[in-house]
């Protein structure tokens, strides 16, 4: 093959590369500030203010530096949703029955009410047992949906930083698809490769 036409090749190839690494930083980053957008924007809504404080003694420092420098704070973001599941959240549902002993304990409340429903203390442990089981369920389910907006918000970020390099792959393919198409004009056409 003539040095002219390899030199063609790779420089319409490394043209080609560049615009599709530049259209799919383009997406990437679309879909980096949509994420991050729509974490924002979904946290906020449900206006929950950070603690200062997550009440555990066993908290590590970094942990206490986290709450007292967001207490009071609406959460609006995935390191916010994850610090406040895991670290608040958490550590107040270690406290309570998992939520299939608390079901299994609140149907076997309910069945000792149902037996003798003229029992004024086998119905108020039965409304008790029924209140930990949807205080658990609540819990449970909070702490999962902040967990969801962390991941999501993380990659959101994920995204982001890949478009970065991707930008910048794109535009190195660029420079050199442009200094090929420049080499192209000193190349001899009868040298072999």
């Amino acid at each position: 093959m003539n040095r002219k036409t390899f030199d063609k090749i790779a420089s319409v190839i490394g043209l080609m590369l560049g615009v599709f690494l530049l259209v799919l930083g383009g997406i990437l980053q679309w879909g980096g500030n949509f994420a991050g957008d729509q974490v924002k924007t979904q946290l906020a809504a449900q206006q929950i203010t950070i603690p200062a404080d997550t009440m555990n003694p066993k908290a590590t420092p970094e942990v206490v530096q986290f709450f007292k420098d967001n207490g009071g704070k609406i959460m609006d973001n995935g390191k916010q949703a994850e610090m406040y599941a895991d670290h608040y959240i958490a550590f107040h549902l270690s406290a309570m029955p998992t939520y299939a002993a608390a079901s299994g304990a609140s149907r076997a409340a309910a069945a000792a009410a149902a037996a003798d429903p003229t029992n004024p203390d086998l119905q108020a442990k039965a409304k008790a047992a029924s209140g930990v089981v949807e205080t658990t369920f609540k819990g449970e389910s909070l702490r999962g949906m902040l967990l969801n907006a962390y991941a999501f918000g993380t990659l959101g970020q994920i995204a982001l930083f890949a478009s970065y390099v991707t930008f910048a792959g794109g535009l190195l393919f660029l420079i050199l698809a442009l200094l090929g198409f420049a080499h192209l004009r000193r190349a001899e056409t009868d040298s072999v490769i």
